[in-house]
């Protein structure tokens, strides 16, 4: 762990900064912290994280609102007690790596700040092929392989596939995806990509039943994960 990377908690409880703090620097970071938006945008312009702990009741402006402002410069994580969907599916549209509810296990907090580190990448063009356990996804070569052997997908199921190895760990939101592999006007169509995450769970799953790679989030999106 490099001791320069650091972190801003932006919460307007005390309490919760203290128990984030406590853990995070436990693990390496430096911590800066935020208890207001006005705090966290001078933060981010002084301090210059790589990493935003978010949560979106501040008492000045919704944390929401935030999102795209801290993007331009950080991996946000949003932790947050708003645990609705739509909720979700709002801070992620608007930019957000990832969203932790409160209650949160500090371990968990801590691999999202990981994996929202380990995939700050360059562009997709510079990337190495992504690996799940036995499966290698190369994005140069538009090349999917199981176990050393290549496994042909549909365009719709690669298209898939692609835009969550680009953002391995990730949830991309259902409109997101319907949006980037379907095209603009097919936001809703959600049975379309069940459709295309059966066929790859399919293939590409020891047990489609059981998927541990494809990872559905409920009316949210979905994130590939794995070992």
């Amino acid at each position: 762990m490099k001791p320069s990377v650091k972190i801003l908690v932006v919460d307007d409880e005390p309490a919760i900064r203290r128990l984030l703090r406590s853990g995070l620097a436990r693990a390496g970071y430096d911590v800066v912290e935020a208890g207001t938006a006005r705090e966290a945008l001078n933060a981010l312009a002084i301090d210059q994280p790589e990493v935003v702990l978010l949560d979106l009741g501040l008492p000045d402006r919704d944390g929401l609102e935030l999102i795209p402002a801290l993007k331009e410069q950080a991996s946000v994580i949003v932790v947050s007690a708003r645990d609705a969907t739509d909720q979700k599916v709002a801070a992620l549209d608007m930019g957000a790596d990832d969203y932790v509810s409160k209650p949160f296990d500090s371990e968990e907090v801590l691999a999202r700040i990981r994996t929202a580190l380990r995939h700050r990448l360059p562009s997709r063009t510079a990337q190495k092929p992504v690996r799940f356990g036995d499966v290698e996804i190369d994005l140069l070569a538009r090349v999917v392989r199981k176990g050393g052997s290549e496994v042909h997908l549909t365009p719709k199921e690669y298209g898939l596939l692609s835009e969550l190895a680009c953002n391995p760990g990730r949830v991309i939101t259902h409109a997101q995806l319907l949006r980037s592999v379907w095209g603009p006007g097919h936001e809703s169509d959600v049975e379309y990509l069940r459709v295309a995450a059966r066929g790859v769970r399919r293939k590409l799953e020891d047990d489609p039943a059981r998927p541990v790679m494809l990872r559905n989030e409920p009316g949210v999106g979905y994130r590939l994960t794995g070992p």
